[in-house]
Formats: C-alpha cells, structure tokens, sequence
C-alpha cells in the first residue's frame, strides 16, 4: 500500500505539549523537533532583518536586538525529553521497527541533548548535518566565514530504528533543498522536502510522526504529504492560526485529488474564467 492509500490525519494543538494528556493522542513512531537555540537578543544579528529595510544605511529596525520569540530563552530541554520519551511507541521485540526522534538544534546544544537523553533511555545518538546553499548570516559576509549548515540529532533507545533505505548508502550530512512554496509562517521554519525525505526514512506509511514544539507546521505537512498521521503542539496563537490554515488548505487539496484527480479548488488560480463555473458548481 502506496502513502497516497492511507486517509491524510494531522492534529495540530494551540497547546504546550506538556499538556499533551488533555488530547487523545497516539505514539509516535518518530518524534520530530525544532527547539530553540538560545540565541536570546543575538538572532537577528547576522541577518539584515536587523536594519530597516536590510540596510544597514537606514539604522536599526525594531528587530534589532530581539529575539525570535520570548519562548527562546526558557526552553527547558529535560521537560521536553521527557514529553518525548513518554509518546514514543515501545521498544519491538523485532528488529527494524524502533523508533526515534530526530532533534534540530545548535551546534553546542547536541552535547547537552546527548547527555540528557541518556536519563530518559535514549542511549543511542547519531549525528546529522543540514548543508544549505544559502546562508541567513549575509551581513559583512565578504569579511568572514559564515554559517550555511544546520545540525541535528537522531536519538533511540537501543535498537537500531525503522530504516527505509531503498538499499542506498544515506550519509549523515544531507543537503537541504530550499523550499520557496510554502508559505513563510516562521522564523526558523524548515524545508518541508528535508522533512519528507527524514520522516520516509524512519516511518511506513501510516505511521504516527509528533511535533512537540510544531511552529510552522511543516513537519504535519511533510508527514501529510507522506501519508503519514501527525500531531503538533504550538502555544503561540499567530504561528497555530497561519500553520492550521496552510494544513487545511493542503489536506483539501490531497483529498479533492483523491476524488477528481486535480486539485479542484487550486485550479482558480491556474485560470479563473475556465474553472471559475466549476468551482461554483462544487
């Protein structure tokens, strides 16, 4: 059975995922997270966002000396390893179907991770590396080394996790493709291409992906695409409304492709006056 055979199911919460007891919710065969980094008022600092405009002629802007979000600077990594731990299926007795989490973080925060881990199970690490072929770090690039890779962790308990390899070698560095059609919600918001590509190889169609800290919701879009069940967990009211939009609007489109095969309500913007009676008479 083909990912586009199983029903498309995201369940996204304007909720902290420490309250995830009040959802009813299922485990998860891979956990997928983007903390915070901790960067406090530095983010913005390499990024012309910090001047009006992109130019620093014009002065600060109002994102100079800030933050991406006032959650960055009490993130609280044990809370969120034990979320984890909590929601991911049972260790099989069966080899290739453990599961994992796979964690986006800051070059120095894998240290704390992989140490932590280890109080809640997860004994085992591999690290990854996002090369991009872009860089956020633009300002005076000319006049030093700047930053065009992001670092992660995959972490498991003791058996190795589901792997779907297609029989080829995957390396640990990966190239991140840039994803310039999903609407831009987040700040840090990430590839939905390097999700998809993650969450086929550490779940089946049908498996349950979670995001503890969703964002954007590109990780239940990744997982949608991929005929995979997601659920989320976003505090922040604008990030929940935008990602929830996006969602809906892509699970209509799956689902209008299903049963006409082509995205019905999308064809408006194809060519309005030829769609235009179509649409109306849905």
């Amino acid at each position: 059975m083909s990912s586009n055979d199983h029903p498309v199911k995201f369940h996204l919460f304007n909720d902290h995922f420490q309250n995830w007891k009040s959802h009813l919710i299922q485990k998860a065969q891979l956990v997928i997270a983007d903390i915070p980094y901790n960067v406090g008022k530095n983010a913005y600092g390499s990024n012309p966002a910090w001047y009006v405009d992109g130019d620093n002629a014009n002065g600060a802007s109002a994102l100079a000396g800030t933050s991406f979000f006032d959650t960055d600077k009490d993130f609280r990594i044990t809370e969120f390893l034990n979320f984890c731990t909590t929601l991911m299926v049972k260790e099989p007795k069966e080899s290739g179907k453990a599961p994992c989490m796979i964690v986006f973080c800051e070059f120095e925060q894998q240290f704390e991770l992989i140490e932590k881990a280890k109080k809640f199970g997860l004994n085992h690490y591999i690290n990854l590396v996002f090369r991009k072929n872009f860089s956020a770090q633009v300002l005076k690039a000319n006049m030093r080394i700047v930053g065009n890779c992001e670092y992660g962790l995959v972490l498991y308990r003791n058996k190795l996790p589901k792997f779907n390899n297609d029989g080829k070698m995957v390396f640990n560095c990966i190239e991140v493709e840039r994803d310039t059609k999903t609407p831009k919600i987040h700040p840090t918001q990430k590839s939905v291409k390097l999700l998809e590509r993650l969450i086929k190889i550490f779940t089946d169609a049908g498996d349950v992906v979670i995001d503890p800290v969703a964002g954007s919701g590109t990780t239940l879009l990744a997982a949608m695409n991929c005929g995979r069940v997601s659920y989320g967990f976003e505090i922040k009211k604008t990030f929940y409304r935008d990602a929830l939009k996006v969602l809906n609007d892509r699970q209509t489109e799956i689902e209008e492709i299903k049963k006409y095969g082509i995205p019905i309500s999308k064809m408006g913007d194809v060519n309005p006056t030829l769609f235009a009676p179509l649409l109306e008479a849905l």
